[in-house]
């Protein structure tokens, strides 16, 4: 089964993202990579695919261009706030089953949308750290991309997944306390930045 799940709104960005798929399959291997257009055989049952292979994989990337958060029906409707969007369903399901959720942002000028920007179910996407595939350095970037999701894939395969209870080991109980300092904007900045690994 595919580990890295490509999570993206049709409209939004596609010259980039297909960019993305070629360069992450160049580098992690096509059968690594899971792309709804590329990777659902015909006849499958496209909505019981989707929710299983968003529940199960190691890694989603949501791929966010310009137009992601904003993208609207033809009503004025935002996509986002159906229901039945399936950027929306790919990502909740993806972030109840405890898997890594990883924002890619697209473009030099793309924002990390923020928690209350977002559906309630996928807030918590507005507070994860993102890397970014800058268009002015895009080989670079991608060849970036690609390592630093090998190095998470990696990380999976050695420990235990961001969702997992860490192993109980004999002793008396401790108390731990922490302390958040900074502000919003001290926030703002850090979400914005391009690494991470942790």
């Amino acid at each position: 089964m595919p580990r890295v799940f490509l999570s993206f709104r049709k409209r939004d960005s596609r010259w980039m993202r297909e960019r993305v798929y070629r360069a992450l399959s160049d580098r992690l291997g096509a059968e690594e990579i899971f792309k709804s257009s590329e990777s659902i055989p015909p006849g499958a049952d496209f909505a019981e695919v989707l929710v299983n292979q968003a529940a199960e994989c190691k890694l989603m990337c949501v791929l966010i261009g310009p137009e992601w958060l904003d993208a609207r029906n033809e009503d004025g409707l935002r996509l986002l706030d159906r229901d039945h969007d399936w950027v929306r369903l790919e990502i909740a399901t993806a972030l109840r089953a405890g898997n890594r959720v990883v924002p890619v942002l697209l473009g030099d000028a793309t924002m990390l949308p923020g928690p209350s920007e977002l559906p309630v179910e996928i807030a918590e996407l507005g507070r994860l750290q993102c890397l970014r595939v800058p268009e002015t350095h895009l080989p670079d970037g991608l060849e970036q991309l690609g390592d630093q999701l090998a190095a998470l894939l990696t990380g999976a395969a050695t420990g235990p997944g961001p969702g997992a209870a860490p192993a109980e080991e004999p002793g008396p109980p401790a108390t731990m306390t922490a302390h958040v300092s900074g502000g919003g904007s001290a926030y703002q900045a850090a979400r914005d930045q391009t690494i991470n690994l942790a």
